[in-house]
């Protein structure tokens, strides 16, 4: 029977995505997980110069989180303020977005223009989401240094995405879970300052802390940091 093999470059992109996955799945915060991203995006993704990850907030807006060059902040940067572009698109409306020779693209009138004066001359914008009603953010691709995208770049990103989304939601996870508890326990340290204070039981502590967050506007946990500091302070100055 004949031997099937795979040509050398797809078995090197395999590795290459093989080696990614194991990079950003090692434990880490958020912060180094969306640079580990970015760092190894580029170097596992064929045919880009640049990449960067964009975070999309709960009141829509989008933020630049990690970049690996300059040229990103300011191809992000425009278009956020554009409203317009393959980043912005592949959030809001279709997941991947691949673009060759951006200077023929027709779809982003006013960021086009903008994009080529800054050299960029190709592009990829995918949706880092892990279900459909749960959009984290992008995975953004700049190339300046040529306008076609190599035909395994594509699955490839979309692979690494589907990956990279898992990841960082895992870690985002466990970030808000540590928070909540580090919340929790300040509130409770904030309770027992009160009690001893002012002679009063759990109850009647926890109703003066809600008491303070209603009539100040601010928010139990700080509220609660507030009494912590403060009781800190003046221990510290006795």
């Amino acid at each position: 029977m004949p031997q099937h093999t795979r040509p050398d470059n797809a078995v090197d992109l395999t590795s290459a995505l093989a080696e990614a996955a194991r990079t950003i799945n090692k434990p880490r915060s958020v912060e180094e997980m969306l640079d580990a991203i970015a760092s190894t995006a580029r170097s596992s993704i064929p045919g880009f110069d640049d990449v960067g990850i964009s975070l999309m907030h709960k009141d829509g807006t989008i933020e630049t989180k990690a970049a690996t060059g300059d040229l990103v902040w300011e191809l992000d940067s425009l278009q956020y303020g554009l409203g317009e572009g393959p980043c912005v698109s592949s959030l809001r409306e279709q997941p991947v977005l691949v673009v060759s020779d951006l200077r023929h693209e027709q779809r982003w009138p006013r960021f086009v223009p903008e994009a080529v004066k800054l050299g960029l001359r190709s592009q990829m914008a995918l949706r880092l989401y892990v279900d459909d009603e749960d959009t984290m953010g992008g995975l953004n691709l700049y190339s300046t240094s040529t306008d076609l995208i190599p035909e395994d770049a594509p699955p490839a990103a979309e692979i690494f995405a589907a990956q990279a989304a898992i990841a960082l939601g895992r870690v985002q996870e466990v970030e808000q879970l540590n928070e909540a508890l580090r919340i929790r326990q300040q509130i409770g340290t904030a309770l027992g300052i009160i009690i001893e204070r002012y002679q009063v039981d759990e109850q009647g502590a926890f109703s003066f802390l809600t008491r303070l967050s209603s009539h100040s506007n601010t928010k139990l946990r700080d509220i609660a940091a507030r009494v912590v500091e403060d009781a800190t302070k003046a221990g510290d100055a006795k």
